[in-house]
This record gives structure tokens, C-alpha cells and sequence, in this order.
């Protein structure tokens, strides 16, 4: 059955393998919040563990906001899992309360056994550069982006990479979504590099994933249709769709022109959004996204059930929905 709370709402998530256990992770706020608009600034982040991506336990919460006058005392947002020298480290994005939750930054937590979580004394770790990145500016976007790191090691030099929702400098405003990247050696020293891709296409890019099958990467992000650019509604000649987009890129750094992703799941009402591409045991490939909004419009707040996934020549990973 799937993953529904029924205390919480669930939407964002990620994962990581530990044997033949899934970790699951996501964002979660209470349902008694009553409307879905409040529950972003009172985020914390959940876990539950599965063997077959469809019956999940939830266990003990990951994290919380940090206590008043913290980097991250408003709400604590999306990340990835990644183990290293025998511990798991996560990266998370977290909002204050000072900034009214309008400045995004990230910070580092580890553990030992993915179920206790320690954040780490130098958050927060990994913050917008303003040689290449937009910063807080509500003349032309309402909040400062910089969120969603998705984690991997590059297989060439075991250096660490870090793919974050972010905006660029230039161009039209409902266009700057970029893939903002960082790297580290040893992921708790990391860089901020330039985006990965440029300006050109969508207002954000949201949960970037990179995942590779096939012997191609494929990078999904997501985004609603009202911030999907008037350019890119445009080259897609029909009306724009909330959902998760796909492109299949030759190299893990990129380039990414997003202009060229074409969209993976995705509907007029953002029936599934955040999806994910995750091997199940059978190193099948799978994927997962949150359940955001039903066909009566009212929020859901739930994982989907896992659905396959095909390959098409030239055209990549094709989900089978259902009907």
C-alpha cells in the first residue's frame, strides 16, 4: 500500500539503499494545518523503510527545524543521502524565521545508521554565490533559491557533486531556473561552481535528480506549469503542464539545456509531482513521485505506489501510468 500519514502531508522526497532496505526521506507537515499553502514554513523532514518500494514502515523523524535564532529555526526542506567512509551524510535545505523563510541555504547532517542524525557545528554549509547566482530580489522572484541539493561522486575523480535548485543573473525572469552545482572532496568543504546549465526555459528547477541507466544520465527535474517561461510554453506548442521533466544528457556535469527536456510525468493539475527514477531490488528501474493534487483539487499529500519503466530509443525512460 502506499505511503499516506495520517497525522502529516508528505511531498518531496529522496532515497538511498542500505542492503535490501529502501531509506526513504521526505518533507512533511501536519494535515491539521488545514490548508496545504501554510505547510512549507512548517516543515520537517520524515523517514520510513520498505524492501519492495510499496509497503513502507515510518519510523522516528530525520530532522527538525533548529531552535530559535538557528540557520534553520523556520522549517527543513528536501536533500539526498549519500554513505562515505563507513557514515551516511545529508545534505537539507533550511529557512529561518528572521528572513521570514525567504532566503534558502543548506546545511549538512550525518549519521551512522541513517536513523540518528547529527547536524553538523559549521552550518550552514553551502550558501548562493552572487558571482553566478540570483539572490534575494522580489522585483523579480519571490524568494531566494537555492534548495533541493541532489547528491552523487563522480566516478573520474570520487570528487562529490551537489545539483541545487537555484536561479541565474540573467535573462527573463520567469526563465532563470538553473542547475546550481557545488563540489567537495570530503562533503563537508564544498565549492559553489557555476550553474550547469543556463538560463532559459522554466522560473526553477525543482528536486533535481541525476540518475543513469541504460549507459545514458538522464536529469529530472520539476516544475508547475504557472512557472513553466512564456518562451518555453512556446517551443512546446501546447499548454504548459505541471509535472516532472526528463533529459537524457551524454556526460553527469552536463551541459544541461534544459530547453530540450520534454516531460516525464506531469497533467493539467499536478496529479504527481517530484518524481523520482529509483532501481528496486531487482535493479529494475522505477519511479516514485508524490501525489500533490487529486481530480476534486484538493491536496493529497502522499507517495505513489511505484510505476515501471521502459526505455525508448532516442527518447529515454518512458513511465507506464496507468490508465
Amino acid at each position: 500500500m502506499t505511503l499516506r500519514l495520517s497525522q502529516n502531508w508528505l511531498w518531496d522526497f529522496w532515497h538511498v539503499w542500505k542492503g535490501d532496505t529502501c531509506h526513504l526521506f521526505y518533507v512533511q507537515a501536519p494535515r491539521s494545518l488545514g490548508s496545504e499553502e501554510l505547510r512549507h514554513h512548517n516543515a520537517t523532514i520524515g523517514h520510513a523503510i520498505s524492501r519492495d518500494l510499496k509497503n513502507w514502515t515510518a519510523v522516528e523523524d530525520a530532522l527538525h527545524p533548529g531552535p530559535d535564532g538557528e540557520w534553520d529555526d523556520l522549517a527543513t526542506w528536501t536533500g539526498s543521502v549519500i554513505g562515505h567512509d563507513g557514515r551516511w551524510f545529508m545534505l537539507y535545505t533550511g529557512i529561518n524565521r528572521s528572513e521570514d523563510g525567504l532566503v534558502e541555504r543548506i546545511g549538512l547532517a550525518t549519521s551512522p545508521d541513517l536513523y540518528l542524525w547529527e547536524k553538523d557545528p559549521a552550518n550552514p554549509i553551502l550558501e548562493a554565490d552572487a558571482r553566478w547566482y540570483e539572490l534575494l530580489d522580489l522585483g523579480s522572484w519571490y524568494e531566494q533559491a537555492w534548495r533541493d541539493p541532489w547528491l552523487f561522486q563522480d566516478q573520474a575523480d570520487d570528487s562529490f557533486h551537489a545539483l541545487i535548485t537555484a536561479r541565474g543573473q540573467s535573462g527573463a525572469a520567469d526563465a532563470r531556473g538553473v542547475i546550481g552545482h557545488a563540489r567537495s572532496s570530503n562533503l563537508r568543504d564544498w565549492d559553489v561552481l557555476p550553474p550547469l546549465s543556463t538560463p532559459g526555459g522554466f522560473g526553477h528547477l525543482e528536486v533535481p535528480q541525476l540518475a543513469r541507466a541504460a549507459d545514458r544520465f538522464f536529469l529530472l527535474f520539476s516544475c508547475a506549469a504557472k512557472h513553466v517561461a512564456r518562451s518555453q510554453a512556446a517551443r512546446m506548442m501546447q499548454p504548459a503542464r505541471t509535472g516532472t521533466y526528463c533529459l537524457v544528457v551524454d556526460h553527469a556535469l552536463g551541459p544541461f539545456d534544459v530547453k530540450h527536456s520534454r516531460m516525464l510525468v506531469g497533467d493539467a493539475i499536478g496529479s504527481y509531482y517530484g518524481g523520482k527514477l529509483i532501481e528496486d531490488r531487482s535493479s529494475r528501474l522505477q519511479f516514485l513521485a508524490f501525489n500533490a493534487y487529486g481530480r476534486d483539487g484538493e491536496f493529497v499529500g502522499q507517495l505513489t505506489d511505484p510505476f515501471p519503466v521502459e526505455f525508448e530509443d532516442g527518447f529515454g525512460p518512458r513511465v507506464e501510468m496507468p490508465p
